[in-house]
Parts: C-alpha cells; sequence; structure tokens
C-alpha cells in the first residue's frame, strides 16, 4: 500500500525528520489560504498522486504569488498526470499540498527499503539527488552507497554514520544527518513499512537538513496490525480491479492482455501466465482464488475478472488438492448461468475427483471448453480468444 507525499512526511516529522512547512488543499481557495498561513513569498504547489517523476509531468508548480498559487491549483487539481509510474492510463489529482520554498545548496537522496534477496534491510543513498535513482544507478553506479542491515540487531550508529558520509554531510550537521537516519529507520521497523524514500533529502543554504520529499509503501499483509495506516489509504488512486478483489478477500493483479484467469494457487497463476504467453497470448489479470473456491466465491471471481472490459476469452485452471474438481465444476456452472458470459470459456481441472468435476461440466449442456494438460487450456485460451477478435472485426466491418 502506497501513502500520499504529504502523509509520509507527517509519519516522518514524528520520527524526528525535518520538513518544510506546509498544508493540504483541496480547491483553488484552500491553496492560496495554504500559502497566507505559510507566509513568505515562494511556495511550492504539488500535485498529490502515488506516483514518482511528477515534475516531469507537470505535477509540481513553483509560485511567487497568490494568484500563481491559485492559478497552479486551477489547473492541477483533476488533471490526470501520466509518468513512467503511472503507465499511459495516468492517475487525477484530487488533492495538492502546499509548501514553503526551500533554498536549496545540495541535494541528495536517502532510501530505506526490504531486500528480499539478501533477507535483509538494504540503506541506499548517494549525494547526488533530485534525479531518478535508476538513470544514476545505470550511469554513474559508483555514486551510490548501499549499507546492509541485520534486521537482527537493528541499524547500527556506525552505518548511521558511514551513510551521513556517504552523502558529503559537514561536521556540523552530522548529527543531524545521524539522527534523521536513524529516525527514518525506526519508521520503518515500527510501521512495517516495505520501502522509505526521500528525493531528495535537501541541505539548505542556512545548513539544515530538510526532507522535501517523501514516499513510503507497506506491506498489505502487515496492515491488520497498522489501523492508523490502513485509514491513509486513498483507494482512488489504485486498480479499481484491485481495489475490488482486496474488498472481496481475493488475490488480483491487473495487467494488459485480454484473456482472463481464474487460478487457485500463485505459483500454478504463473505458471498459467507463463503458458498463455508461451501459446501467444497475453494474460489479462493475475487471480488466485485460494482454497475455498466455493460457488459463491467463484462467482464473485468470475465478475471481477468479466467486469474487465478488455477480455475476449476466460481460462479456468484449477488443481483441486485442498477443494475437490466437482465442488469447483459445481461454482464453475453456478456462476456461468448466473452470469452473462459473452466471451468463451475454456476450464481445466487437475486433482481430487477430476472425473466427477468433467462429467459435471460436460452434463450442464454449456458451451465451455475443455482441456485435460496447462498447455492445452492455454493453447484453447489463445484459439478461443483469436476466434472472438476476429469475430468482432468482422462484426464491425457489417456495420
Amino acid at each position: 500500500m502506497d501513502i500520499h507525499e504529504y502523509q509520509a512526511k507527517d509519519i516522518l516529522q514524528g520520527y524526528g525528520v525535518k520538513i518544510a512547512e506546509g498544508g493540504l488543499a483541496y480547491s483553488p481557495e484552500d491553496a492560496v489560504q495554504r500559502a497566507r498561513e505559510i507566509g513568505g513569498h515562494l511556495w511550492v504547489v504539488k500535485a498529490q498522486i502515488h506516483s514518482g517523476a511528477r515534475g516531469k509531468a507537470g505535477g509540481i508548480k513553483i509560485c511567487k504569488t497568490h494568484d500563481e498559487v491559485a492559478a497552479a491549483a486551477e489547473e492541477l487539481l483533476g488533471k490526470r498526470l501520466r509518468t513512467h509510474q503511472t503507465g499511459p492510463a495516468g492517475k487525477v489529482c484530487n488533492r495538492l499540498y502546499i509548501e514553503a520554498g526551500t533554498e536549496i545548496a545540495k541535494e541528495l537522496y536517502f532510501c530505506l527499503l526490504v531486500d528480499r534477496s539478501a533477507e535483509r534491510i538494504v540503506m541506499i543513498g548517494s549525494a547526488e539527488g533530485g534525479m531518478e535513482i535508476e538513470e544514476l544507478a545505470k550511469t554513474r553506479p559508483e555514486a551510490i552507497t548501499k549499507i546492509y542491515i541485520e534486521p537482527a540487531v537493528g541499524l547500527l550508529d556506525y552505518q548511521a554514520r558511514e551513510m551521513a558520509f556517504a552523502l558529503g554531510l559537514d561536521a556540523e550537521i552530522m548529527s543531524h544527518a545521524v539522527k534523521t537516519i536513524r529516525g527514518c529507520y525506526k519508521a520503518l521497523r515500527a510501521l512495517d513499512c516495505s520501502m522509505l524514500e526521500i528525493n531528495p533529502l535537501v541541505v539548505t543554504r542556512s545548513n539544515e537538513l530538510i526532507a522535501l520529499d517523501a514516499k513510503m509503501g507497506f506491506d498489505d499483509n502487515a496492515l491488520f496490525r497498522q489501523p492508523k495506516i490502513s485509514e491513509l489509504r486513498d483507494k482512488t488512486q489504485e486498480d479499481p480491479r484491485e481495489m475490488a478483489a482486496a474488498d472481496r478477500g481475493l488475490s488480483y493483479v491487473g495487467l494488459d492482455g485480454d484473456i482472463g484467469c481464474m487460478i487457485n494457487g500463485a505459483g500454478l497463476a504463473m505458471a498459467t501466465m507463463d503458458m498463455i504467453k508461451l501459446a501467444g497470448g497475453e494474460p489479462a489479470n493475475f487471480l488466485d482464488v485460494g482454497g475455498g473456491a466455493s460457488a459463491e466465491r467463484t462467482e464473485k471471481a468470475f465478475r471481477l475478472v468479466l467486469a474487465d472490459k478488455n477480455v475476449k476469452a476466460m481460462l479456468v485452471n484449477i488443481f483441486a488438492g485442498i477443494n475437490r474438481c466437482d465442488w469447483i465444476a459445481e461454482g464453475v456452472v453456478h456462476a456461468v448461468k448466473k452470469i452473462d458470459m459473452q466471451v468463451p470459456l475454456i476450464v481445466r481441472l487437475s486433482g481430487t475427483n477430476v472425473e466427477e468435476g468433467q462429467r459435471i461440466i460436460r452434463e450442464s449442456g454449456l458451451p465451455i471448453i475443455t482441456a485435460d494438460t496447462l498447455a492445452e487450456a492455454a493453447e484453447k485460451a489463445v484459439q478461443a480468444r483469436n476466434q472472438a477478435v476476429a469475430k468482432a472485426a468482422v462484426a464491425t466491418e457489417g456495420c
């Protein structure tokens, strides 16, 4: 789960990280009022969306008058911003963060994240902040410092100092830098945060260390013990298909293909998507219905997959271990009868009571395409998808 910049800054401020004065705005009038409250003669109007590279997309405006603040707010509110992280669909800006302008002397990069391959937390820093770290990693990898932290031990003082030296900070603010780094680590561990990034972390002309931007991502599986963090979720910034699935207790990830998938087991789901691609198709989603695929749960999964208008065919692939194939078959038949299926359906069953499950599908009288193996199911799904697309093209030409 991601949160907005202003939410991340509010959290980090509670852990001793210094931020510039700012306030939230939902209208141009709010934005001007926030600027008046902040005071000064320079403000930054920031679009609040769950994405980096907002500046390149025109989502950050520097303003010198209240009229410019109002104009910037008028332009950004309701605007769909597109970055390399949002994809072509983009994300709509519904709120703004008005922040006091900062006199920047130096921009740095700082990040903490969980490195699953190393089974540790990695602290990443660079004296060259304010730019995309991915680009810096490609062009000048030597400019990036990585320090691995053993979770059982925690962040040690010497590691925090080592990172502060790597960032090229003066001795005058070394203690503040160590406090900032330790505060970020405490936030990461205490709140089940999977990623914490400050880019840029700036040194001001008055030699202060300020988080000018902040991004935090949290482990969805730990939200049950972080109710205050869970309340920060902004569903308008997330894929509506994935949110609908989460609300129904289903594991769903939306993709860009047109062959819908309903599968039990994450490993089998991954293998099925690979086989679809190998057969020349593109999966429209990852959907793991889990071990309790009742008739009602199966119907919910069907409706979720078919809600994607890009789906041209649907593949159900079930390996029954905890479940039974006859239960799954009954659920599929129930769902197809209740839903007006406008796309071809391919079903492959394997495991406990597979013969009974196949019999139920066969005697249902429904136009369900069956398959015995995963490879056969993927090939039939791609063929059915191609036929559906060709049929739709002919119908369009006839019109």
